[in-house]
């Protein structure tokens, strides 16, 4: 008798072909056979009028703090996600000696936008080298399976102590050392290793993050003791922001060329986005990237299905009137009480009066990036947009007319005045959401261009990370139901539904060099999702206060569903967690 038999569901088997109704039976955690008439089953789940994909896999997570208390993995584990690879952009926990912890909890503070409070009192710390957190990973049950990147950012300080975020060039023995802790943590599993490369990544203290303070000779190092150890990925990050004295776009592709080169035999892989500031640098990157590839490398582009933006609010992280004097002063009340105070004419009418004031400072939290875009947001309004005007539902294709500016014109009042208002609405719960990357033109012309790529993998939800600002989460599931039904339904260009799901599987799995998930087929081990695809759908985010320490992150109800197995155990049922925790840690070179 089967373990699990799924039946009469429309199976999209990983490939790339057209679905085909089919059932589908298990048999400790592996897919045994496929077709019809398969016999029995201790449980039978009806999957008409339903799909059946294979789980997804996310490419670009940071639960690195969160998977060290919270077994359930929220929110990736709601929007069919049953492998996450978490580590990237750098930052991370191991190696980390003890006394490096602090530095370690900034950093990913100021990065990822992750509570320092919450990880001071949620982090194990049961580990110092790289090895030992595995261990630790590997040790904890949970919902998915999880998988990690050996980290540039602690490496580098584990290796180079406090020089390492001074500016200061790794010399011969701190690269050596470098190369022999990548080489360790390979031979333990990791999954690859990644670096970062943004000016706008830095500490809760406005810190460099110290991976962007590396030259080419320890860039080239790391990467040849990946390629030394015969399997695991490269992962790059870098906004080629040219910032600082010397940097131009073809300075920083020359170090990803160099670091991607040094690697030579193993994928790689890096972000691609469209930015305001150089809106044809991603062209610029693509065309780089396949002469790269016709020489023999193999570098893919992680993409993001939508707008990479920030949500705000009076209950988040940033808001456009949290730089106002008068507001300043009403900032520590409960948000209750800061409605109430707002809802007072003559505090509106004072507020509204005063010029913002600089927030950032050597000791504050609040990134300069953030006086930036108050300072200018009766500029940025045309790209802010109310998130809750939609009945339930979210619209990430927004056009102007529905912008903070634009229902300011309608209405004859000052965008400050206009934004005051929607703050308002829901019980001061509202949020806005302002496209930061992807929407420069005000349509996913290029998102679509980007997503088309050959070598486009779906990437950078973050999850797990900016938990104050951003609910991207939910990419995979925006990815099916807007791309391949939404967009389509309403006569745009889009993806097919095939594709996609190949996209979130196989072509993941075979970028990481996982042979065992990623396809629907005997054999495979049964990471499954089966989907109600025509009720797939996305709420407007809420924030919720679950973390440690009573941190607050923002959450995105979804619906559609039915139920997602990891190794053949349900870990989702109608949309709700169930209390199934068969995920365990991923290890490259060593899991079949």
């Amino acid at each position: 008798m089967h373990d699990l038999l799924i039946k009469n569901g429309t199976v999209f088997d990983g490939s790339g072909a057209e679905g085909q109704v089919a059932d589908i039976a298990v048999k400790d955690g592996v897919i045994i056979a496929i077709g019809s008439d398969l016999g029995q089953a201790a449980k039978t789940l009806d999957a008409t009028g339903h799909i059946v994909t294979p789980g997804f896999i996310d490419l670009h997570t940071h639960y690195d703090g969160q998977v060290s208390w919270d077994a359930e993995l929220q929110p990736s584990v709601n929007h069919g996600v049953t492998t996450a690879v978490m580590g990237n952009c750098g930052v991370g926990f191991a190696p980390c000696r003890k006394e490096d912890r602090d530095k370690l909890i900034r950093l990913m503070e100021g990065v990822e936008d992750i509570p320092g409070t919450a990880l001071h009192e949620g982090l194990q710390w049961n580990w110092e080298s790289f090895p030992e957190y595995l261990d630790a990973l590997d040790a904890m049950p949970r919902t998915i399976d999880v998988a990690a990147m050996i980290p540039h950012d602690p490496l580098r300080v584990f290796a180079m102590g406090d020089r390492a975020v001074f500016n200061q060039p790794a010399n011969d023995a701190d690269i050596a050392e470098m190369e022999r802790l990548v080489s360790e943590a390979m031979e333990a599993g990791a999954i690859g290793l990644s670096t970062g490369r943004s000016d706008f990544h830095k500490s809760s203290d406005g810190d460099w993050t110290p991976a962007s303070e590396a030259g080419k000779d320890e860039l080239e190092g790391l990467a040849r003791a990946v390629a030394a150890s015969g399997h695991g990925v490269l992962q790059a990050v870098n906004d080629f922001d040219m910032v600082r004295p010397g940097e131009t776009f073809d300075t920083e592709f020359a170090l990803m060329e160099a670091f991607f080169r040094a690697g030579a035999g193993r994928p790689g892989s890096m972000s691609l986005m469209e930015r305001d500031f150089a809106p044809d640098d991603w062209k610029n990157i693509i065309k780089r990237t396949e002469e790269l590839n016709a020489d023999g490398l193999d570098i893919s582009f992680q993409v993001a299905p939508r707008a990479i933006g920030a949500i705000n609010g009076l209950n988040c992280t940033f808001h456009p009137i949290m730089g106002h004097p008068s507001y300043i002063a009403i900032a520590h009340l409960s948000l209750a009480e800061r409605v109430e105070r707002m809802r007072n004419p003559a505090f509106k009418a004072k507020l509204l009066s005063e010029s913002p004031v600089q927030l950032s400072g050597d000791d504050s939290p609040v990134p300069p990036l953030v006086d930036m875009m108050i300072a200018t947001f009766p500029k940025l309004a045309e790209k802010v947009f109310p998130m809750n005007r939609h009945e339930g539902s979210v619209d990430y294709e927004p056009s102007s007319e529905s912008s903070i500016a634009g229902l300011a014109r309608d209405a004859g009042v000052s965008v400050w005045e206009m934004a005051y208002d929607l703050l308002l609405e829901d019980d001061g719960h509202a949020l806005f959401y302002f496209p930061v990357y992807n929407y420069t033109h005000m349509n996913y012309d290029n998102v679509l261009t980007m997503m088309r790529h050959p070598k486009a993998l779906p990437g950078l939800s973050d999850g797990g990370a900016h938990v104050g600002t951003i609910c991207d989460a939910s990419f995979p599931t925006y990815l099916l139901a807007h791309w391949t039904r939404d967009r389509l339904q309403r006569g745009k260009p889009g993806i097919t539904l095939p594709r996609a799901i190949q996209m979130l599987t196989a072509d993941a799995a075979d970028y990481l060099g996982l042979s065992d998930r990623g396809r629907i087929k005997i054999g495979q081990r049964a990471d499954l999702n089966i989907i109600n695809y025509e009720a797939l759908s996305l709420g407007v985010p809420v924030m919720v206060k679950d973390l440690p320490a009573g941190g607050q992150r923002l959450l995105q109800p979804v619906e559609g569903y039915m139920a997602t197995f990891v190794k053949g155990e349900q870990v989702i049922a109608n949309d709700k967690v169930t209390e199934a925790r068969p995920g365990r840690l991923v290890r490259s070179g060593v899991n079949p």
